[in-house]
């Protein structure tokens, strides 16, 4: 009998909808994972301690650990008009207002540092002062109190952050698009290597199946999705899933691709995240010894 495989993925809608089938054992052929729930700060770090099978890590983290992980085509989240946002208290109005500043970040590995910094560089003259890294859910309140100037936001804050009386000073996927025309890849999964290419395909098959199903049936993992979602108001969790689950959750596809490589070589030009080396995003190089 095969090894239950570990997995860690965020309490997010999207990552709960996209795994609720094969969580639960629902994939025909496919054994239910064992499964930690974790920020994405941490599945970071637990990939590049190589500690779980498969992950949900952000996009900026990949170049750190693809020795071990192989990048896989499907599961993740890429997309148009789902950017990460710079949010401010009313009064700071343009981006030269955080020169110096205090700014909050999910996680200095994240894929939404990372395009802030590519923003930043030409936004912010004289560049911004201290990073603090926060759990997403507390960076909202942290600005509204004026713990930080700034807060750089993932996830729901998108549909929530007029709550807490702030605004958007600037969409990070919107600069993102505009300048490249391609859409904004924020989360990959990846496993480890060691698996063997056979298990690999077929665990992409799996969290394919997985998606499938949620999208046949929504109402199948609503229970799970709202008991994960931090008592977010169910419309909210609607529109995330709606915003964060599409195409290219399925399949990464050219485009997809084409999105990641254009995201880390403009990163690894300016010195942000090491080089990736030549075909390090293939999928048929998993099968590959690190």
């Amino acid at each position: 009998m095969t090894e239950r495989l570990s997995i860690a993925y965020s309490p997010c809608p999207n990552d709960t909808f996209v795994f609720h089938a094969w969580a639960h054992g629902a994939v025909p052929g496919a054994d239910a994972p064992e499964v930690t729930f974790a920020d994405i700060d941490v599945t970071n770090g637990l990939a590049e301690r190589g500690e779980l099978d498969v992950l949900k890590i952000s996009y900026g983290a990949l170049p750190w650990v693809l020795d071990e992980y192989a990048l896989l085509p499907c599961g993740g989240a890429l997309g148009r008009g789902c950017g990460p946002l710079v949010l401010t208290r009313p009064g700071t109005d343009s981006a030269a207002d955080l020169a110096g500043k205090t700014v909050a970040v999910p996680s200095e590995r994240s894929t939404a540092y990372l395009l802030f910094r590519l923003w930043a560089a030409k936004a912010v003259p004289g560049g911004f002062g201290e990073i603090v890294v926060l759990p997403f859910h507390e960076i909202m309140p942290a600005v509204r109190d004026g713990r930080v100037d700034a807060g750089l936001v993932i996830h729901e804050a998108r549909f929530t952050y007029g709550q807490y009386g702030l605004h958007s000073l600037a969409d990070m996927g919107e600069a993102w698009e505009r300048e490249t025309g391609l859409p904004i890849p924020l989360g990959a999964i990846v496993a480890r290597r060691s698996l063997g290419a056979e298990r690999l395909r077929g665990l992409a098959e799996t969290i394919r199946s997985s998606v499938r199903q949620a999208w046949a049936d929504p109402a199948a993992s609503r229970e799970y999705v709202l008991a994960h979602a931090q008592e977010m108001d169910p419309a909210v969790a609607d529109q995330h899933i709606g915003l964060y689950v599409n195409e290219f959750t399925a399949d990464l596809g050219e485009e997809g691709y084409e999105a990641v490589r254009a995201l880390l070589t403009r990163a690894a030009a300016e010195g942000l995240v090491p080089p990736l080396d030549p075909g390090a995003l293939a999928f048929q190089g998993a099968s590959q010894t690190p």
